[in-house]
């Protein structure tokens, strides 16, 4: 399974940026995707997270301002972020939780991160 993330760069503060990240590969089911962000000298946290379902859950300092979606047929997610601060300056990680195949374990894949940075 390969994650591809994209949309990264930088952005002044209020400024808008929207990320993707596609799924490739043996993917029998989806759990959830998700985004995590991992600032300089911090611990990655979880961001926004969207079931199969379409159920979704954000964190407090994104709240109102981020948008998480998902494309089913194309296996890709996305985030739209708006009204962005210098806080939200990060490596933004995108997550799948999924079964590779019927047999497999339910696990986590990574992608690679793309950096989001919002000057004041």
């Amino acid at each position: 399974v390969q994650l591809q993330a994209s949309g990264g760069g930088l952005v002044q503060a209020g400024g808008s940026l929207r990320l993707s990240c596609a799924a490739s590969g043996s993917i029998f089911s989806i759990y959830a995707m998700a985004w995590y962000r991992q600032a300089p000298g911090k611990q990655r946290e979880l961001v926004a997270r969207i079931t199969s379902g379409g159920r979704t859950n954000y964190a407090d300092p994104v709240k109102g301002r981020f948008t998480i979606s998902r494309d089913s047929a194309k296996n890709t997610v996305y985030l739209e972020m708006s009204s962005l601060k210098p806080e939200d300056t990060a490596l933004y990680y995108c997550l799948l939780d999924s079964l590779a195949t019927p047999y497999d374990p339910r696990r986590d894949y990574w992608g690679q991160g793309t950096k989001v940075t919002v000057s004041s």
